[in-house]
């Protein structure tokens, strides 16, 4: 047994909690070493010491607060990790931050935008150049201008058809007789009188 066994043993040796076999060997490494021995005899007197004091009973709040730290505090991240931290460990804990995990979501997001607007299925790092993500992206911007005056065309046309064919069926009973045709009678041709 070396120095450094007796120092992980010296607590269960002075609480007389050892083996038997450990107790032999950590007893005889303390009468070869004087170092070890003067550690020993240093653990035992403050072992002592402490047994002399008197006993003193906690308030409850401080036993509250003790429990409440150590459950739902601040302290409970230090004495129970996260699921991640326990899983994955300390180098992955900045990957797992809040803005960290935005900032990769941006990231993809912005790559799908790209890739879409480029109308590409797959993206290679060529369909990444400035120049021709620049180009498609304006080449359907200009396609949404055009589709969308031509659309506003279409309804301005559509509006002068059908406010002239109005206007026309507004002048043609005028044109033709005098008197505006009633329910009751009858419309007849244009020649015909009564």
């Amino acid at each position: 047994m070396n120095c450094a066994d007796v120092e992980i043993l010296l607590a269960d040796y002075v609480d007389e909690t050892l083996r038997a076999e450990e107790k032999f060997a950590l007893e005889a490494h303390l009468a070869g070493c004087a170092a070890c021995a003067e550690l020993a005899r240093d653990c035992a007197a403050a072992v002592a010491f402490m047994e002399r004091a008197a006993e003193v009973q906690a308030p409850p709040e401080m036993v509250t607060r003790i429990l409440f730290e150590l459950t739902a505090g601040p302290s409970r991240a230090v004495i129970k990790p996260s699921l991640g931290r326990r899983l994955f460990g300390r180098w992955l804990e900045p990957v797992l931050q809040p803005r960290f995990a935005m900032g990769m979501a941006m990231t993809v997001l912005s790559f799908a935008m790209i890739g879409r607007f480029t109308q590409v299925r797959q993206l290679t790092p060529a369909d990444l150049d400035p120049v021709k993500v620049w180009t498609a992206a304006e080449d359907r911007v200009v396609r949404w201008y055009n589709r969308g005056v031509k659309y506003y065309d279409s309804l301005r046309v559509v509006y002068e058809i059908q406010t002239r064919l109005k206007e026309w069926a507004d002048e043609q009973p005028q044109a033709g007789s005098p008197a505006p045709v009633s329910d009751t009678t009858q419309s007849k041709p244009a020649g015909e009188t009564k």
